[in-house]
């Protein structure tokens, strides 16, 4: 949710296939209802096959059974996680022990990670590998574990960044392994995670050039003399240097890889939209040229509370920002946090435009969190608008719910779904909120009586919405008219190991369709497995 405190690396992993996870790995188990207790009216879905019957008999035959239940949808194919932030995403055990490694100190009034040495009202982070007690304390200021359900969850997790922080700018490479790692055991095939590139060299040139009303004259400040692109070119040198650190953590190329060595991962710049209007600026105009310059990068999102002073006070100056940014790199993505506020949060006048504006005015491609949508003016028609665009929705129910509060009926997933806008399911900071996707999957079928057909769409549109460059798998828009194989793959079964020669082709040239083909790959071997079980 907030950038990291220094500039870190970035890395790029392998586009190899992922395998199919052998273990079924626990999550936290949810029990599903004995029916369709929020079931939604959501556009037709073409005939259940034999096989996705089998699988739902067997859903059906396990939901009194936490054990294997979570087992089921840790297995579940789950396409990708759009909507995740690296330092956030990290397991906070993970946080502690490297902290631990570095040296550094814990004030141990507020529990914050400081750099040595370890004075007064301080204790070494390295305590914490014996002292069980020391430890616990760290994690449940450092995430929302044992969080009271009556207590105050939106600071407390924006407060968890700032004491981890001194951990995470240390170690980009190391934090996506352990991420990455997580994703493939979840048996995930993609990842669009969220950084901070040449964080102080933004800073120190927002600085230098200072703000602008104009924003092509800014803009043509940014550029002068090469300033934006030696940024451009530090960032990619923080990829490089971020790469080496992943491939060494992760033991890439050796007999012990992790399986995250095989996940497809990209880099979303984020920008921190509580900072002041020119390095606001600056971070965005950094983070189209380098999506446009460097295939590691695809998009830019907003970072920060949304109900921040500065954030509420320059929304529709910073949607400006962007639209202005888009008509200069047009090829550069665009998601948004965007309605990331409810009620008692933020006043009336607030709650009414977001989603809206990030929409029409910024032109965002998909849209984060979106939670307040039935309270914004009019919001029908921005739900239509987010249809007919295929404009998707990155929905994290843990993190809207420890944050917001809101959760269930309250929660806009159905309504989404109703007016047939995309849906794909994200964890946000998995780290922080300790879940993990497969939570996400469990929670949704269970809350709103989603079906295994439905589920198996829900992973799918998390890669047919994803930012992969080439052609989709999938014709039309799959949301309103199902997931049915474009024109050379018409006559293909999906996923299977001998594709004709015009779907070979397709799959060659584009990484989007290969990911997808790999994904449905996946499912068979899933339902395969579930099918012998029964």
């Amino acid at each position: 949710m907030i950038p990291e405190h220094r500039p870190t690396a970035t890395a790029r992993l392998g586009r190899k296939a992922l395998p199919l996870i052998a273990g079924l790995l626990s999550c936290s188990a949810l029990a599903l209802p004995a029916g369709p207790a929020h079931a939604v009216d959501v556009p037709d879905r073409w005939p259940t096959t034999a096989s996705e019957a089998n699988t739902q008999a067997y859903l059906d035959t396990i939901r009194d059974d936490p054990r294997r239940l979570s087992r089921f949808f840790t297995a579940l194919p789950k396409g990708g996680d759009l909507h995740n932030h690296l330092s956030g995403a990290v397991t906070t055990e993970y946080l502690v022990e490297l902290a631990g490694e570095d040296g550094l100190c814990i004030d141990t009034a507020t529990m914050t990670a400081v750099p040595p040495p370890c004075g007064p009202g301080t204790r070494p982070a390295t305590d914490a590998r014996t002292d069980e007690a020391f430890r616990d304390a760290i994690v449940r200021e450092w995430s929302m574990q044992d969080f009271p359900a009556d207590g105050n969850g939106h600071d407390h997790f924006f407060a968890t960044f700032g004491k981890f922080g001194e951990v995470t700018w240390r170690h980009r490479g190391k934090l996506l392994a352990d991420v990455a790692d997580t994703a493939a055991t979840q048996n995930q095939f993609y990842l669009e995670t969220l950084v901070t590139p040449a964080s102080e060299g933004a800073k120190k040139l927002a600085t230098d050039v200072g703000w602008e009303d104009d924003l092509d004259r800014l803009h043509g400040k940014l550029i002068a003399g090469g300033r934006l692109d030696k940024l451009v070119d530090e960032a990619g040198v923080e990829a490089d240097d971020a790469d080496a650190e992943f491939r060494a953590a992760a033991h890439c190329g050796t007999e012990r890889a992790q399986p995250g060595c095989d996940l497809t991962v990209r880099w979303i710049s984020q920008v921190s939209r509580g900072s002041s209007p020119e390095r606001v600026f600056t971070q965005m105009a950094l983070g189209m040229r380098l999506a446009e310059r460097d295939d590691r990068f695809v998009a830019v999102n907003l970072v920060q509370p949304e109900d921040g002073e500065t954030a509420l006070a320059d929304y529709r100056l910073q949607m400006r920002m962007l639209k202005y940014l888009r008509g200069v790199y047009p090829k550069a993505h665009l998601t948004l946090h965007a309605g990331e506020l409810w009620p008692g949060l933020a006043k009336p006048e607030d709650l009414a435009f977001h989603i809206k504006e990030a929409v029409t005015v910024a032109g965002a491609e998909r849209i984060g969190h979106g939670v307040d949508l039935v309270h914004e003016d009019n919001w029908q028609k921005t739900a239509r608008t987010m249809a007919a665009r295929e404009i998707a929705v990155e929905v994290p129910f843990t993190s809207n719910a420890q944050i917001l509060g809101v959760k269930g009926d309250e929660h806009p997933f159905a309504t989404y779904r109703r007016f047939g806008v995309p849906v794909v399911l994200a964890t946000d900071d998995p780290g922080v909120s300790r879940t993990d996707i497969g939570h996400e999957y469990q929670y949704a079928a269970r809350t709103y009586g989603l079906t295994y057909p439905e589920l198996k769409d829900l992973a799918r549109s998390s890669l047919e919405y994803a930012f992969l460059p080439g052609r989709s798998l999938w014709a039309g828009n799959p949301t309103r008219n199902g997931y049915v194989p474009v024109g050379a793959c018409r006559h293909e079964h999906p996923g299977s190991s001998a594709p004709g020669p015009r779907c070979r082709a397709l799959l060659r040239s584009s990484e989007k369709a290969a990911t997808q083909w790999r994904q449905e790959s996946a499912f068979h071997r899933f339902e395969h497995t579930v099918t012998t079980r029964r």
